[in-house]
């Protein structure tokens, strides 16, 4: 199933859109947003976004792996990794998209429905 991606772009026209900000001041705020929200991270904060889910920062340590092809073991070191939980709001809305007849025209990805 092949997805559309949803650029900085796009998120910045749908605030001009919508919020009736200037093209400028909408892409200044997706940014300010954006790198908010990555600051965050950085510093292993969990950020929360109400109806649609959290992003939080998961610590994996040091593990031995195996290199599929030779059989060879190999250290895998401790690292951090991103972790995204949906809500149940955009889990049934994800969802209700499967169960509803399939439309001709491919559903905007920044809607509310």
């Amino acid at each position: 199933m092949a997805g559309k991606t949803v650029t900085r772009a796009q998120l910045s026209e749908a605030v001009y859109q919508e919020v009736g900000l200037s093209r400028n001041e909408s892409a200044d705020l997706v940014e300010d947003v954006l790198r908010e929200i990555g600051a965050s991270l950085t510093k292993g904060e969990t950020v929360k976004i109400s109806s649609f889910g959290s992003f939080y920062v998961r610590e994996k340590g040091r593990r031995i792996g195996r290199n599929p092809k030779t059989g060879e073991e190999v250290p895998i070191l401790p690292r951090r990794v991103l972790v995204f939980r949906p809500s149940h709001v955009l889990k049934d809305r994800i969802n209700r998209q499967l169960s509803a007849p399939q439309a001709l025209a491919v559903p905007d990805p920044l809607s509310d429905d």
